[in-house]
């Protein structure tokens, strides 16, 4: 089965219910074989690392890529911090990163879209909560009820 030819999130749901069936064997299996490719990755970037192949503009293409983003997620190899892959996900949505704390709480100021945490969770599989802010308002309410000074 190629899944060149397949959307890859398919073929992840499939793992995952083989994995269900195979129980431990299955489970030790893959994380065996998951092992060796992230080490071919590495392998692969540290090469065209040295013969100065791999350029900024090739680390944001794979970057870029869900598909090989999402690989090299699983292996540590990601070019990105935790917090400008989350900036990049949550980029024209309406809110803007603030922090993300030392225990994994990414937060946020702005007004929570639909499917805000699935795109983090995608970019930032680390991140262990959201926390959305109000925006400040520009003008502070109280002054709305002042007439000024003639």
């Amino acid at each position: 089965m190629s899944v060149a030819g397949t959307d890859w999130r398919e073929s992840a749901a499939r793992i995952d219910t083989l994995l269900a069936a195979a129980g431990d064997t299955g489970e030790e299996l893959v994380r065996t074989v998951a092992d060796l490719y992230g080490a071919g990755l590495e392998r692969m970037l540290d090469l065209l690392y040295e013969r100065g192949a791999l350029t900024d503009a090739a680390l944001e293409a794979l970057a870029g890529d869900d598909l090989v983003a999402g690989l090299l997620l699983v292996h540590g190899l990601h070019p990105h911090d935790t917090a400008t892959r989350v900036a990049l996900a949550i980029k024209g949505t309406g809110v803007e990163l603030i922090e993300i704390t030392e225990d994994g709480l990414c937060r946020l100021r702005g007004r929570r879209p639909h499917g805000l945490e699935q795109l983090i969770e995608a970019a930032a599989p680390e991140i262990t909560g959201v926390s959305v802010e109000a925006p400040t308002p520009l003008i502070p309410v109280s002054a709305l009820f002042t007439r000024p000074a003639s």
